[in-house]
């Protein structure tokens, strides 16, 4: 960290050229003779990663930003104050605090958080940030977390732990075991601390193996932003054996979706099915990754068209987590009908269909875009259709 990036000069530099590119910057140089042109860019480019994701830091003066790898790495405001609010206690410890975010947010629920960093430069900055922005109850330790456990007799309220993917881990599936820091191999550790435990992982993390690695899961929060999945959630509580709840939450700036299920539920419930009637609903991207697809038929009185498909229909207009379209025409899977539909532009969804979005625009030519919206898929009947359709606002 080199304090004389802070100075009131060079944080007027940075502020004017946070549009400039930074090739450019680095070709011409700066005019500071204690900071170099590298260090100015690299704030430059942290910093506009932050205008949407970090509001609070983006427009708080004399913050100090680390390489943009920590600002890609780190929760936004907006999933860092959903997960505060889920839980709560007097005292937290974050054992892998990286950029502070969460710990921030956590910083306004509980009376006094624990901050742990390995990287002794990184754990600096964050103090410095901490000070500018008055979060003075969080205390902060440059140190690995599970070592600071390891040595210290003091109990949590709460432990938060963000394990990262090991770079040499290949491939979409992973476990946990991959994961820095290895939560299934130190649990007990966690156990001997605190009594709740709130894991962030990856959305790519599948359910089912992150439950046969953890123990006293409790509930799993899904989160998206504006349909995309952010992170998973799990909370666990020491002893806990009763039913599993899954919670999705979809955050939109036009209201937030929610849909709630308990695991062992979702097997029991007896789907309906149907052909297309006059309502199509395709569920968020949180409900899609929950896999709560029977509950859905349930929770909203809808049918599914396909037991693999999970796309529902109703022949009324319902409030629906996720979208809803009015279904204009039902056709069969043909060359010739679909090309007597003379559509030029649509936005085309597959769904438990045998091709790809990019081959049906290529065979048919429809390129991207309009008013139109058709969904290749297989009905009850097991036969490929095509709906098309028009967006419900």
């Amino acid at each position: 960290m080199n304090p004389a990036i802070l100075q009131p000069e060079v944080q007027d530099y940075i502020n004017q050229n946070l549009k400039t590119d930074p090739t450019t910057l680095i070709l011409k140089g700066v005019p500071f003779h204690k900071v170099r042109a590298t260090e100015v860019v690299e704030q430059i480019e942290a910093k506009g990663r932050c205008k949407k994701k970090l509001p609070t830091w983006f427009q708080q003066s004399d913050i100090y930003y680390p390489n943009k790898l920590n600002i890609e790495q780190t929760s936004s405001e907006l999933t860092a104050e959903y997960k505060s609010h889920l839980i709560s206690g007097k005292t937290l410890i974050d054992l892998t605090g990286g950029f502070g975010v969460d710990a921030y947010y956590f910083g306004k629920i509980f009376q006094q958080v624990t901050h742990c960093e390995l990287d002794a430069d990184l754990s600096g900055i964050v103090k410095h940030n901490f000070e500018t922005l008055k979060a003075n109850n969080i205390n902060m330790i440059a140190e690995d977390g599970l070592s600071y456990l390891k040595s210290s007799s003091k109990d949590y309220d709460w432990i938060y732990v963000d394990p990262s993917r090991r770079h040499d881990s290949k491939g979409k599936v992973f476990f946990l075991k991959d994961c820095l820091p290895n939560i299934p191999e130190h649990l007990e550790l966690l156990w001997s601390h605190s009594k709740n435990v709130l894991i962030k992982t990856s959305p790519l993390l599948d359910i089912t193996i992150g439950l046969n690695e953890l123990e006293y899961v409790k509930t799993i929060h899904i989160v998206a932003v504006n349909n995309e999945v952010k992170e998973l959630l799990w909370i666990l509580e020491h002893g806990f054996s009763g039913n599993i709840k899954i919670k999705t939450i979809n955050l939109k700036n036009n209201g937030n979706e929610h849909f709630d299920f308990f695991m062992e539920d979702e097997a029991q419930v007896e789907t309906m099915y149907s052909e297309p009637l006059t309502y199509l609903y395709e569920p968020n991207s949180a409900i899609m990754k929950s896999g709560g697809f029977n509950s859905v038929t349930e929770a909203f009185r809808v049918k599914k068209l396909h037991k693999h498909s999970h796309l529902y229909t109703c022949e009324t207009l319902i409030e629906f987590p996720g979208r809803a379209f009015i279904i204009l025409k039902s056709i069969p899977y043909n060359k010739k009908q679909i090309k007597a539909l003379s559509i030029q532009n649509a936005n085309i969804t597959t769904r438990n269909f045998p091709d790809t979005v990019q081959n049906i625009r290529k065979s048919f030519k429809i390129k991207d875009g309009g008013n139109d919206y058709l969904f290749f898929t297989t009905d009850v009947r097991n036969e490929k259709i095509v709906l098309v359709c028009a967006k419900v606002e």
